[in-house]
């Protein structure tokens, strides 16, 4: 196999965060204090390194490049201050830009003003669509799905689906093309056990129950602070975690789209309708409410650790960051307050707006999926499945 060399991989990845690269100096700090680096591998360092010899298709065939949580720890111990942690990131959202044909994953990460312009247009051309397509209500009551009809807004959701599905296949598959470049360890072999295992190990074990991220990687509570000691972050209490920050932040979008679909789905059997208020007790009404409050909460936590740079991993804040925390949070946020809506004795004149906000924010959030930070749903499980296949 025959790898090119890349002479503007290094102004690229500049371009998507990434410090001073050349500084590093592959000392392999980084690997030593790595808690995901395991049996002599090179990681983050080999990393540094094929981006500092132009190795564009090597970075971009390393399934390692999304075993990282960001925990920042080789950062603190850099002694050169490299930054390998933003350089590794900043690797992240080149590779969703390198994956995509559409190019639109590298305008959202490199343009602030194209991704402020595009998402804001992109919200409000669906709220628009939506509104195209309103009917007059009695104010007595709330009533969003005689407002917009509720088959309206499940077949605008259908298609929205459609398009991040066939948006992020492609992506994957490119992925995977590049990846099947990386060996497999000599001596490894393919079973059905072993594929079983590998499946479970990359999609519950790690994607959905991060444990190594749990047990393995510390809590980053400092943020260029190199006097801190190396256990700061033991002092927070578990709320506070870094790890269960982004738990809460992950399930509560899960429960959230669960919710969603199981209320659509009694609507259908004809046990409730949709959007008309039951008892808060009611089982899909509880899990959304416990699962806006952990999405709100996580997404809130984040968002002023971010401002405040009080955490070594979100010391570097970009666009692509930026974009999903807003839009998370303002789903989660506007869901909240239409639920509290519903049990308001009068209903409110702004209730309406602000269904077709959630919506559309809600539905934007979901298209930009394969294009910017949350594609890493897609890509990490994989990449975490090609390392345990291949040994």
């Amino acid at each position: 196999m025959t790898w090119r060399v890349d002479h503007n991989l290094y102004p690229e990845l500049r371009r998507f965060g990434a410090t001073d690269i050349s500084a590093c100096f592959n000392c392999g700090v980084c690997s030593a204090i790595c808690p995901l680096s395991a049996d002599g591998a090179s990681f983050p360092r080999r990393m540094s390194r094929y981006a500092q010899l132009g190795q564009r298709d090597r970075l971009l065939a390393s399934p390692e490049l999304w075993s990282c949580y960001g925990c920042a720890e080789c950062t603190e111990s850099c002694p050169t201050q490299a930054d390998p942690a933003a350089f590794m990131a900043a690797a992240r959202r080149y590779a969703v830009a390198s994956y995509d044909r559409t190019h639109l994953a590298y305008l959202l990460a490199t343009s602030r003003v194209f991704a402020v312009l595009f998402v804001g247009g992109l919200v409000g051309l669906l709220a628009a669509f939506m509104y195209s397509v309103h009917r007059p209500v009695d104010g007595s009551t709330l009533a969003f799905f005689e407002f917009i009809p509720s088959d309206f807004v499940h077949n605008l959701g259908v298609g929205v689906m459609i398009v991040m599905g066939v948006a992020a296949l492609v992506g994957l598959f490119e992925m995977f093309r590049r990846v099947l470049r990386s060996r497999a360890k000599p001596g490894s072999k393919m079973t059905v056990h072993r594929a079983v295992d590998a499946a479970f190990y990359a999609v519950a074990t790690e994607s959905l129950a991060q444990t190594r991220f749990r047990k393995d990687c510390a809590d980053a509570t400092t943020s260029g602070d190199a006097a801190a000691p190396a256990d700061a972050g033991a002092s927070r209490a578990w709320y506070l975690q870094r790890w269960f920050i982004h738990f809460a932040t992950m399930w509560g979008f899960l429960g959230l789209l669960g919710a969603t679909m199981l209320d659509y789905g009694l609507e259908l059997l004809g046990v409730k309708v949709t959007g008309t208020p039951v008892p808060i007790w009611y089982p899909v009404r509880l899990l959304g409410t416990l699962a806006g409050a952990a999405l709100i909460y996580g997404t809130t936590v984040l968002i002023v650790r971010r401002l405040r740079k009080s955490d070594r991993s979100s010391a570097h804040s970009t666009t692509s960051d930026w974009t999903f925390l807003s839009l998370l949070w303002v789903a989660g946020l506007t869901g909240f307050v239409l639920e509290l809506a519903l049990y308001l004795p009068q209903a409110p004149t702004w209730g309406y707006p602000m269904f077709l906000v959630h919506v559309a924010v809600a539905m934007a959030l979901v298209l930009l999926v394969p294009f910017g930070k949350f594609a890493h749903v897609f890509y990490r499980p994989v990449a975490l499945l090609a390392i345990r296949l291949r040994g």
